[in-house]
């Protein structure tokens, strides 16, 4: 067989990122091979996500920039993915002729097929949703180069149908993978060396809910601590309004599970959280934070944070700046409200103007910043643990993540990459730290 080379373009979240390393997986069956050249590939995959406005504008730039490649490699194979995909479906193809592949997220299973026909000159989109029996079987094990740490999905869709999101309409409903196959699945990466698994899922405090055989999503993480060779354990994201004490209750006792969680509040305004459909108010959001806290002193908490929805007042706003102060979070993740098209906040009426959303977002922004560089310095003279992952952006350093999931900088040798190091902290950044080797456990 010929060795052809895949180029894919990964937009979005984690569950993307996994997506890709999936397709990589079963398209090696196939003869290709991965690069990081698009000049070079006999095939250009898009993995696409439609979450944020200007979504499927980025993606027109992108094929529009790949047109020229396809002019001068007359056989290259130009395909597009995942949410934007399954949300514009044919529209792709009739819009862009030399287009070759559309395939929606319930279709990574026939990508091969469709890459043979495309070979053959066919064009073709699928993007039919698929029911539950057929998608359990659907999750592929990733391949290829060993690293400490992998993705592992447990479930996918979203039955949460928050006002302004569009996930549940371009990634289905919820359905959760058998427990006995996420365990086989991780025994396999310890089996090859994987140290740290992340499960993934649009909502994964809401694992084995609909599968009266299923355990909790507590109990999964109890059964992943228990294979043997996994040393961390990490999950995301996380809805507030799933967030049991049973699941609390793992931070406390399961030291494999790391002292780190994504539990978006989306605003600190009641009213502003009712009109998006989350389920909580910032009360029962707040408790929630300290049941954490208590259970993990010290936990890292991420989060994301929307300004702008409609409606939103400055005294909903200043809602959202005192919460951010009271939960300390270690990141947060801020976007600037976007329409977007089939949601129900897409029919509400925008208030502000973009200059008004843009200015409450650097007013935010400003203040995270401060409260994430106060927390990165609470780390100075602390030893941390820290999984090498690579070289650092200077030479003669290498670079790796802490428990907490903070970005560690320290110098050593390359052949420390693969392993883990305990590394006392000695200056603090704002995205990163730096420390020195203390001992190679």
């Amino acid at each position: 067989m010929n060795e052809k080379h895949l180029f894919i373009e990964t937009f979005g979240c984690q569950m993307n990122v996994n997506d890709s390393e999936r397709i990589a997986t079963m398209l090696a069956d196939l003869g290709y091979r991965p690069t990081t050249a698009p000049a070079d590939a006999d095939m250009i995959l898009l993995n696409t996500c439609s979450v944020r406005g200007g979504a499927e504008e980025k993606v027109y730039k992108r094929l529009s920039h790949y047109r020229s490649l396809k002019k001068a490699h007359r056989g290259l194979i130009l395909g597009v993915g995942g949410c934007v995909a399954q949300q514009e479906g044919e529209h792709l193809l009739q819009k862009f002729p030399f287009l070759d592949l559309v395939f929606g997220t319930h279709n990574l299973h026939l990508l091969p097929d469709m890459v043979r026909g495309a070979e053959k000159g066919e064009r073709r989109c699928e993007t039919a949703f698929i029911d539950n029996d057929q998608r359990l079987d659907l999750f592929p094990p990733v391949k290829g180069a060993s690293r400490l740490s992998r993705f592992v999905t447990v479930m996918q869709g979203c039955d949460n149908f928050c006002s302004y999101c569009i996930v549940p309409y371009v990634r289905g409903r919820e359905i959760s993978r058998r427990a006995a196959d996420i365990l086989d699945e991780v025994g396999q990466l310890a089996a090859e060396g994987v140290q740290e698994v992340v499960l993934l899922g649009q909502n994964v405090n809401s694992y084995g809910i609909k599968s009266a055989n299923e355990p909790s999503f507590a109990q999964l993480i109890r059964q992943v601590a228990g294979v043997e060779g996994i040393r961390r354990i990490r999950f995301t994201t996380s809805h507030p309004k799933d967030m049991s004490d049973e699941l609390i209750a793992c931070f406390a006792d399961l030291p494999k599970l790391c002292g780190q969680i994504h539990l978006p509040a989306q605003s600190g305004s009641d009213a502003m959280l009712s009109r998006m459909n989350r389920g909580y108010s910032r009360a029962a959001y707040l408790e929630r934070i300290r049941a954490l806290k208590a259970a993990r002193p010290g936990i890292a908490i991420t989060g994301d944070m929307i300004v702008g929805f409609p409606g939103e007042s400055e005294a909903d706003f200043e809602q959202t700046l005192t919460l951010v102060e009271e939960v300390r979070y270690a990141d947060l993740f801020l976007f600037v409200y976007s329409p977007r098209p089939g949601t129900k906040a897409a029919e509400l009426p925008e208030e502000l103007s973009r200059e008004q959303k843009v200015e409450r977002l650097e007013r935010l922004l400003g203040l995270q910043r401060r409260i994430t560089l106060e927390i990165n310095k609470s780390y100075l003279g602390t030893f941390q643990e820290v999984m090498v992952e690579g070289e650092g952006k200077r030479p003669g350093q290498v670079s790796g993540k802490a428990e907490s999931g903070r970005i560690v900088n320290f110098p050593g040798d390359p052949s420390l990459i693969g392993n883990f190091a305990t590394v006392r902290i000695v200056a603090a950044y704002q995205n990163s730290l730096l420390g020195e080797l203390a001992h190679n456990p």
